[in-house]
């Protein structure tokens, strides 16, 4: 699979944010992004945004059952891509949900079209 043409700019945005909770030892939480691929649209890739107090496999395996789901998760979740959040990770619950809005906006302001989740 190709990468989209925006990859490289949303890695930068990931990049550019930090997380000043990441490692503390009361740090539970994690932010995570899916790589998400839809055929029909113009663009068929997107990302979607979310934080956990789980693992985020765990989480993103809860969403492709239809557990507490994104429905853009659900049909057209292809994987996460842990690189873009790793030096985030873990962090405390507060700074997740702050995190995950930030994220998503920086996506898109780094060109990605499609972007669901970062409430």
């Amino acid at each position: 699979m190709p990468a989209p043409s925006w990859m490289k700019n949303a890695e930068r945005a990931a990049r550019a944010l930090g997380a000043s909770t990441a490692g503390h030892a009361r740090a539970r939480h994690s932010v995570y992004v899916v790589l998400l691929d839809n055929a029909a649209r113009r663009d068929p890739w997107g990302l979607y945004v979310g934080q956990t107090s789980r693992d985020p496999d765990w989480r993103f395996d809860q969403h492709k059952a239809g557990y507490k789901a994104s429905s853009a998760v659900r049909r057209f979740g292809v994987r996460l891509l842990p690189d873009l959040v790793r030096h985030l990770n873990p962090l405390q619950g507060w700074e997740s949900l702050e995190l995950e809005a930030a994220l998503a906006d920086a996506f898109r302001e780094a060109g990605v079209d499609w972007v669901e989740g970062g409430h």
